[in-house]
């Protein structure tokens, strides 16, 4: 087959995931949250990471921490700002939910922070908006802050 055949193929496919992953990546879904006290499950056809289900291969482990839990926000919320294309956009007490935009097709992935009472530990979501591969980043993307925030000792 011909170089030029191959280079239609190749302009074809990466502006059909470019459009799609744009414009549908970034459409809000209703989708986070807390209900009854837990972080949501993940849900099916998405890349998802979540500490509140172990039996699932989605499981990732809760933070522990060894502050008082205001503390530990606070400090949280300080390693958010330095995550890269990284915006906080909704904050209580005991919850924090960013937004990460994805540095190549623009995507968007909701991370939540869950601080249950009487528990030192931090629940973990981070869910693609729309891919099913995100090639580990959700995972990779919470441990990096596990690991500042070890670093800080909280």
């Amino acid at each position: 087959m011909s170089r030029h055949f191959w280079s239609i193929i190749i302009v074809g496919l990466l502006s059909f995931f470019l459009t799609n992953s744009v414009a549908y990546g970034t459409e809000l879904i209703e989708n986070n949250g807390l209900r009854e006290g837990h972080l949501l499950p993940c849900p099916s056809g998405v890349s998802c990471v979540v500490s509140d289900s172990q039996e699932s291969k989605s499981y990732i482990a809760p933070i522990p921490y060894h502050t008082d839990s205001n503390h530990a926000r606070e400090i949280l919320l300080k390693v958010l700002t330095v995550v890269p294309r990284t915006k906080v956009v909704q904050t209580t007490d005991n919850y924090i939910r960013a937004e990460s935009t994805g540095k190549i097709f623009g995507g968007i992935d909701e991370l939540e922070f869950y601080f249950p009472p009487n528990q030192p530990l931090i629940q973990l979501r981070s869910a693609s908006r729309n891919s099913q591969f995100d090639l580990g980043l959700n995972r990779r993307r919470l441990e990096q802050i596990r690991l500042a925030l070890r670093e800080l000792n909280i």
